[in-house]
């Protein structure tokens, strides 16, 4: 099995790329597991598993058979969110799969999943990913623009140089124009698939 990983800030357009490529490959798809409030045309189960607080403990305590892979906790100006990978049944096919995550889950990731994950790696310059991000939030019936704020701040520091070589990040996909880069993606995720 091939985990095919998509990561990228805030409003790089990687939702829809992990969408788009559902379309286009033959692949299971891991939902991570988050306590943060459900967001207008987010779907339980598809988007992520919305659990409560109290749910989220039980896999960070160990009272869950669903082994813990990683979680972190932000921070927000609407209280702590967490956001968790769990070794849950998702896992257990030979089939290929894709995921969203972030760069810190993907590490812990390569951890147990070593040579099978493929990183894709999407980025778009700051300046267009906040008018994406604004315009997202406009569109929400109460609109989070200090969460909005904090989480484009803190992708400066979590995708910071220095953390993507760290983690053996060295490819990109810029995501200005959506079907060239997704594409791109496909190239690679083709040629990764058959080594």
């Amino acid at each position: 099995m091939k985990i095919i990983y998509i990561m990228g800030k805030s409003s790089s357009g990687k939702d829809t790329i992990y969408k788009k490529l559902k379309e286009n490959l033959d692949v299971n798809t891991y939902v991570m597991y988050t306590t943060r409030p459900i967001r207008k045309g987010e779907i339980d189960g598809v988007t992520y598993h919305y659990i409560t607080d109290e749910e989220m403990n039980k896999y960070i305590n160990g009272k869950k058979e669903e082994k813990l892979i990683e979680y972190r906790t932000y921070q927000t100006v609407h209280g702590p969110w967490t956001y968790a990978t769990i070794a849950d049944n998702q896992f257990k096919s030979d089939k290929n799969m894709i995921m969203l995550g972030t760069l810190e889950s993907y590490q812990k990731m390569k951890e147990l999943f070593k040579n099978e994950l493929i990183p894709i790696y999407i980025e778009v310059e700051d300046g267009i990913r906040l008018e994406r991000a604004l315009k997202r939030e406009r569109e929400q019936k109460e609109p989070k623009y200090e969460e909005m704020c904090r989480r484009f701040l803190a992708d400066s520091k979590d995708f910071a140089e220095e953390n993507l070589k760290k983690a053996g990040i060295n490819k990109r996909f810029e995501n200005i124009e959506l079907e060239e880069c997704l594409n791109e993606i496909l190239e690679e995720i083709k040629s990764e698939i058959e080594k």
